[in-house]
């Protein structure tokens, strides 16, 4: 027992781990639960049960308990001929009487339904199935917002790194600057141009710390959970296996194609006919018994049961019709289909163009880089001899920054696009 309270004392003063670098593949998955629009999917999943449990209750009994009374100006009696007689014997026999009442309950099973309530179930099957294609649609649209904001911080922050190793190195031209100052071979105006230089980089820096905040606010806010003092994991610049389609608007199509069928479906069995076992039963004044309810106003238990076959043919004025307008909605999903595959296949070429133009271009970003450097120590190397002034440096430490900018923008560049291809293709 105090062993196992230690154990649990210990537990609540151990930190915690939180992973320090998170994933794109994370941050889309985390995006997709965290979006208020998922919670929809179980509405909808609830709504179909709910339809379906209301479906299969039509095979239930009917049941239907009433009362009833009237009063009619007319009656069934017995012929005037009949009546002299039974006079003549001393009867006297009114007929039915004008108030007649009863109290009864119907009873009603379907035997056959001419395949109405299956046709119903699949109706609402493919129904629901058709909205949550439709919430994957919408949801989809999600991961280009979350992948846009992760390569968007991605570049932040190489531009981040960027600045933070000008200003280093600005600060170590700057010390040498002064340096040579004191000792008389700079002049005041070249330590002031390096010093301006690195309060402008300082200020560089402010302004992409910020921006590169504001694009982490936002996608915590996608997330659902906060990235602060986390680095983002560059992905694998690794190309999809094939360029065929995997969207969710084909999911869609291929539902909506199901829904026209079911649809279909029940127009065929709208002209079945339809077998109902029925029972009556009612207790009240007349009997099925007419006779005898004439000769007496005595109220009697009744009873009747049978089988009833109904056939509306009122269907077959419209099934031609009816099936002609889904045969041109089925024309319209394939359309969509058809166009949707077309802008995709469009779409998937430029993008594979522009992956191409961005590897090209890549293939010199690290000669240019180390160019860029080697010019730039040639720079301060003739600087401490007074061959260059100061404005040369800052020009060949600018163009050095810049060429470092830039291959990493291109990297970044080509890892976004690859992404966009794969988020074209869902791959």
């Amino acid at each position: 027992m105090k062993k196992s309270i230690i154990i649990l004392l210990l537990g609540m003063f151990v930190p915690i781990s939180v992973p320090a670098q998170i994933t794109l593949d994370y941050c889309l998955d985390r995006a997709g639960k965290n979006y208020p629009l998922i919670h929809k999917y179980d509405l909808v999943a609830k709504t179909a049960d709910l339809s379906l449990a209301d479906i299969n209750k039509s095979w239930l009994p009917r049941i239907n308990v009433y009362g009833q009374a009237t009063i009619q100006n007319v009656v069934p009696e017995f012929p005037g001929q009949l009546k002299d007689i039974l006079a003549k014997l001393g009867q006297d026999y009114k007929g039915l009487g004008h108030f007649q009442y009863k109290v009864g309950v119907d009873v009603s099973q379907t035997i056959w339904d001419g395949g109405a309530s299956k046709a119903q179930r699949e109706i609402e099957r493919t129904s629901s199935a058709e909205q949550q294609a439709a919430l994957s649609v919408r949801m989809y649209a999600v991961r280009e917002k979350v992948m846009n904001l992760y390569f968007g911080i991605l570049l932040m922050d190489e531009q981040i790194a960027q600045v933070e190793n000008t200003i280093a190195l600005l600060k170590a031209n700057h010390t040498l600057m002064q340096s040579m100052k004191t000792n008389g071979v700079a002049m005041q105006s070249d330590v002031d141009m390096v010093e301006a230089q690195l309060l402008t980089m300082t200020q560089q820096l402010t302004g992409a710390r910020s921006a590169a905040k504001s694009y982490k606010d936002v996608l915590a806010v996608y997330i659902g959970e906060s990235i602060d003092g986390k680095s983002l994991v560059k992905p694998e610049a690794s190309m999809p296996a094939n360029l065929d389609s995997n969207r969710p608007e084909l999911a869609l199509f291929n539902a909506q194609n199901r829904h026209n069928n079911a649809l279909d479906a029940a127009i065929n069995s709208s002209v079945m006919p339809r077998i109902v076992f029925f029972a009556q039963s009612w207790y009240g004044y007349p009997g099925i018994k007419y006779f005898e309810s004439m000769m007496k106003r005595d109220p009697s238990f009744n009873l009747m049961a049978g089988v009833k076959i109904s056939w509306n043919v009122d269907a077959f004025y419209t099934k031609k019709n009816s099936r002609h307008k889904l045969a041109l909605a089925g024309e319209g999903i394939e359309n969509d289909r058809e166009v949707f595959l077309y802008n995709t296949r469009l779409q998937t070429a430029a993008q594979t163009q522009e992956i191409d133009g961005i590897r090209s271009v890549m293939a010199d970003d690290e000669r240019i880089v180390t160019l860029r450097a080697s010019v730039r120590q040639a720079a301060e190397s003739q600087l401490k001899n007074g061959v260059i002034d100061a404005t040369a440096l800052l020009s060949k430490i600018t163009d050095e920054n810049q060429a470092l900018l830039t291959a990493r923008y291109h990297e970044i560049q080509l890892l976004q696009n690859i992404y966009k291809l794969k988020n074209t293709l869902n791959r």
